[in-house]
């Protein structure tokens, strides 16, 4: 995925700051991930009775907002086509560099079809502590009911281990801000298809799997997803419904996550490092070469 110089400028700021180092103060410059809200709207609904309604607002870091959006929309079960997209709006107080703004509307085609106030509602479900496990995997299970099980993939463990080292090479603005998280999308074999920074590790993932999407390259059974944080329930929602089957993190799972991965045949793959990861679920996968 590639991307202009005006939104690679809008990943980072630079400040000046005084360090302290080796026994002294001095100043310095030193650049910052910028962090940003994105209201995402939709509007739907027969042409004579077009509704637009605000969905959503996340803090993310500006750039490949079109792709971010999509993949939010597939991970809630809203679109499951490139062509469920019509177009993507601007609106909003653009930016005078990049012409962008914080407010993107996505225009469905008017087949596309789902209960916004049960959307709301679930949303609400996912995102909230005092809400149990059982309600977000009801949630979940409402929109999503295939199995993502891909019996005959078979991946190398040496390929797992290498894959943070091989995403951190993608990394462009961590290596300079140290405050993105990253997704990356791999074969089998460990090459790398795509990868995508953000702020905010779900919304890295919505940008990763927003463009395979947006293009049609969603490979599906013969690709692995590696997040650089912590494997969460809302991640494994979002490879499910990318309909990848395995996902890796650099971090922990949570138990829902991997009640949720079991549950529809995703292998869960954590704590990864150049010598060792837990496996959790479908271990028929890996096999040594």
């Amino acid at each position: 995925m590639t991307e202009s110089n005006a939104n690679s400028e809008m990943r980072r700021k630079a400040k000046k700051i005084v360090r302290f180092e080796d026994g002294k103060f001095e100043e310095s410059d030193d650049f910052m991930a910028t962090e940003e809200p994105l209201e995402i709207r939709v509007v739907f609904g027969p042409k004579e009775k077009r509704k637009d309604r605000s969905l959503s607002i996340t803090m993310r870091t500006p750039g490949h907002d079109r792709e971010l959006a999509a993949g939010f929309l597939l991970g809630e079960g809203i679109v499951k086509r490139p062509e469920d997209i019509e177009c993507f709006e601007n609106t909003g107080t653009k930016d005078e560099l990049t012409g962008e703004s914080n407010q993107l509307c996505v225009h469905l085609a008017e087949n596309v079809t789902f209960d916004f106030g049960s959307l709301q509602r679930n949303f609400y479900t996912t995102s909230s502590c005092g809400i149990c496990g059982k309600a977000s995997l009801e949630a979940v299970r409402s929109q999503l009911t295939e199995s993502v099980s891909a019996p005959d993939m078979k991946v190398d463990p040496s390929v797992v281990m290498s894959l943070p080292a091989t995403l951190r090479k993608y990394q462009a603005t961590f290596e300079e801000t140290g405050g993105l998280h990253a997704a990356g999308l791999f074969r089998t074999s460990g090459e790398v298809i795509d990868c995508c920074e953000d702020v905010g590790r779900h919304n890295a993932l919505d940008k990763l799997i927003g463009g395979q999407f947006l293009a049609g390259h969603l490979h599906g059974a013969d690709c692995i997803v590696l997040v650089s944080g912590r494997a969460s329930f809302e991640l494994v929602q979002k490879a499910v419904s990318a309909r990848i089957p395995m996902l890796v993190a650099v971090g922990a799972p949570s138990s829902l996550a991997v009640e949720l991965a079991e549950e529809f045949g995703v292998t869960l793959i954590g704590f990864v490092t150049e010598r060792r990861f837990n496996v959790y679920g479908q271990m028929c996968r890996l096999h040594e070469s």
